[in-house]
């Protein structure tokens, strides 16, 4: 908890229940720009049940939807000026290579790195693209027949953005309250939104609602919300960690080596981030938007086999400091994104589909601008939580502009 504030009796401009990385993001933007925050959690941040734990995660473009590549790309400008912000290096900027493989997926043309590769360049961003000869010239220890390579993606450190994240909301006087939830939220005779917790009442303006699978239950103490969002949990199949042999480290290191995705198959393969991973971290994950079956990749053994025989001869073991969390996924595939339908005053962020942390600066400064700004610069029409509404349309929340180019922070 960190230290009181002079105006300690004011209510709160805004209370965030739920600290992962969503929720902190939307404190810390509502924190540097004024607010007086306050953020709840039932867990503790940096909890390894959530889906922003642990050591890395990819951020990348290759969506076959190009408002996702848009915002993704968005994105990267907001974690760039948050690291010019706070000081930290949250990307570590090793690339992102979208690969297949004909004897894996035999029609290489509908692949998931031919399609990804045709939508970038459909939106003009940048890609270099390698074939069966360059790849091995560039990459020895992987076998593939076609590469696309996104120069301006790599990794987020996650320890280092919650370190900074914490550090940030501790200097603007943000009380983070942990292993602390709500048990009842009204309205009072003030207007205010009063919501009793383990950690005593707290009255604010407005409530942001990130709460991942807790989110319903937060959302059935609202007076007057009708939203339960219809969620499921997924996780990835497998995720092994591995040592290449000492003489070929170095061709597995960050700065030799980019994020590997073959997402037909289900596999993503991290570097080593020195002083933060010394270990290649190989994932298997089928998210729901990507047709199963479409392989003869069954496991991470079948995908070194056939498509990274440099880690064959390697060590490895099971994770378990990351990747074993449930992710939040939505029956639409969609971003919950918006307004509490009915309800003044309150806001949801969930159903992050497993792939959603690179997207954290954006969610957070959304769901700022929404709560205290009355609107968003973003066209947020398709991520609206009254799809899901049984009764009663969101409140009329401006959307001034459809942008993908966020205006200049104010450098305070």
């Amino acid at each position: 908890m960190t230290a009181a504030r002079d105006d300690a009796d004011e209510p709160l401009d805004l209370l965030v229940v739920g600290g992962g990385v969503m929720g902190l993001f939307t404190a810390y933007y509502a924190a540097v720009g004024g607010a007086r925050v306050a953020v709840l959690e039932r867990g503790e941040i940096g909890d390894p049940a959530t889906a922003s734990y642990g050591r890395t995660r990819s951020y990348r473009k290759d969506y076959l939807d190009p408002l996702y590549v848009r915002l993704a790309d968005e994105a990267v400008t907001l974690w760039t000026r948050f690291e010019q912000r706070t000081g930290v290096r949250a990307l570590v900027r090793c690339g992102c290579m979208n690969i297949a493989k004909a004897s894996v997926t035999a029609d290489l043309a509908d692949t998931y790195a031919e399609r990804s590769a045709e939508m970038l360049a459909a939106v003009g961003m940048p890609l270099t693209t390698l074939r069966a000869d360059e790849i091995t010239g560039r990459y020895p220890y992987l076998d593939a027949d076609v590469a696309h390579l996104d120069p301006a993606a790599g990794l987020v450190d996650l320890r280092a953005v919650a370190d900074a994240l914490t550090g940030a909301l501790a200097e603007c006087k943000v009380d983070v309250y942990e292993h602390a939830e709500p048990d009842a939220v009204r309205r009072g005779d003030d207007g205010l939104l009063h919501v009793d917790s383990s950690a005593g009442e707290l009255v604010a303006r407005k409530l942001v609602i990130t709460a991942g699978h807790g989110t319903n239950d937060v959302l059935a103490l609202v007076p007057g919300a009708d939203l339960q969002v219809p969620l499921t949990r997924d996780r990835p199949s497998e995720a092994k960690y591995f040592v290449p042999p000492a003489n070929a480290r170095a061709q597995f290191g960050s700065d030799a080596m980019p994020v590997i995705a073959y997402l037909d198959t289900g596999v993503y393969v991290h570097p080593i981030v020195d002083g933060v991973i010394d270990k290649v971290k190989v994932g298997y994950y089928n998210p729901p938007d990507i047709p199963r079956d479409r392989s003869g990749v069954r496991d991470i053994a079948d995908f070194v086999a056939q498509c990274m025989p440099g880690l064959a001869d390697a060590t490895y073991e099971d994770v378990h400091d990351v990747d074993q969390c449930d992710y939040d996924l939505v029956a639409d595939d969609d971003f919950v994104l918006g307004a509490v339908p009915g309800v003044a005053d309150v806001f949801v962020g969930v159903g992050w589909r497993g792939t959603g942390y690179k997207f954290a600066p954006w969610i957070g400064r959304v769901l700022h601008e929404l709560a205290l700004q009355n609107g968003s610069v973003y066209d947020l029409r398709r991520f609206d939580p009254a799809r899901f509404s049984v009764l009663a349309p969101s409140p009329d929340i401006a959307h001034p502009a459809t942008s993908f180019t966020a205006p200049e922070e104010d450098a305070s």
